[in-house]
């Protein structure tokens, strides 16, 4: 026969008050309905649980092994609920997210998935370093939640990019170049750099910044004279300090602080940087839910304080 949780409750109580009286009390119930269910489960098992004394009850050799069987049972069965009930409030589970390679030099990123871990630490968050294409596949293939990319612009069948951050962009030149020197200190217009060679990165898979350098060049009034390519906005760099052309990043890589490489604020009309973060249009998870909405209120925060 099945013992249900309300019997191990009452046989618990009984066990531990040592007294059916004071157990009923303490299960707000009477005296006989809770000896009759306690008789009861002790022919369900075909067992003797207690010994009736004139004061009391005491355990059988029996019952404190159902005793310790009991309390086993009884917070498998909390920890359970309480699993449960996390992961439907997003509170457990896994989130795989992708960052493209110049994402996470935003501090926006680091911070707001630290901020993540922190306030939900019953997830498990796993990060990966991919390129926009790779992303968008590998969220259609739901081997990936999330991904912070540099675009807003179209997305796939089945996905959506929330556009979280905008910012400027800038000039990587090596330090021996004349622009690293010229009217230090102020902002350079783009028209400066015409007879300079461009580096340009991750075309194929992530070309919004190619597509940003070229179209920045133009509107200064000139088409870019396009050297090495490079995969990715970091090997630009290393190139750029190795002196075999400018590159047009984003301001966030300033950060890198790369030997050889000097960094000028650029003046005008110019595409900016766009931060977002791409999905599955209206994904089931929770745990994917709470991200979005931590990460799209944080963002809105900046936003209005910048």
């Amino acid at each position: 026969m099945t013992i249900d949780l309300k019997q191990l409750r009452y046989f618990l109580a009984v066990a531990e008050e040592g007294h059916i009286t004071r157990a009923a009390e303490k299960l707000g119930m009477q005296q006989p309905p809770l000896s009759q269910r306690i008789k009861a489960i002790e022919r369900q098992l075909d067992v003797q649980l207690f010994r009736r004394k004139a004061r009391g009850v005491d355990l059988t050799d029996a019952g404190r092994v159902f005793l310790d069987n009991a309390r086993t049972m009884l917070a498998d069965y909390e920890r359970a609920l309480q699993s449960t009930r996390r992961a439907a409030r997003g509170e457990q589970g896994e989130l795989s997210v992708g960052v493209m390679p110049t994402a996470f030099f935003h501090p926006f990123v680091p911070s707001a998935i630290r901020d993540f871990r922190r306030d939900f630490p019953g997830v498990s968050l796993s990060l990966d370093e991919c390129l926009r294409a790779e992303a968008f596949e590998r969220i259609q293939n739901e081997r990936m939640d999330v991904a912070f990319m540099r675009t807003t612009g179209y997305a796939p069948e089945g996905l959506v990019i929330y556009p979280l951050l905008a910012e400027p962009m800038i000039l990587a030149v090596p330090a021996a170049h004349e622009l690293a020197q010229r009217d230090r200190g102020k902002p350079l217009s783009l028209r400066l750099a015409a007879q300079a060679t461009f580096i340009v990165y991750a075309r194929q898979l992530g070309p919004i910044f190619y597509e940003a350098t070229i179209a920045a060049c133009r509107r200064a009034g000139f088409n870019p004279r396009v050297g090495q390519e490079a995969p990715l906005a970091v090997s630009a760099l290393n190139l750029v300090s190795a002196g075999l052309g400018i590159a047009v990043v984003p301001q966030s890589l300033r950060r890198m602080g790369l030997d050889g490489v000097v960094y000028r604020d650029l003046k005008g009309e110019l595409p900016k940087a766009v931060l977002g973060i791409a999905a599955r249009r209206n994904d089931p998870s929770n745990v994917v839910r709470n991200f979005l909405t931590m990460i799209r209120r944080r963002a809105k925060e900046a936003n209005a304080r910048s």
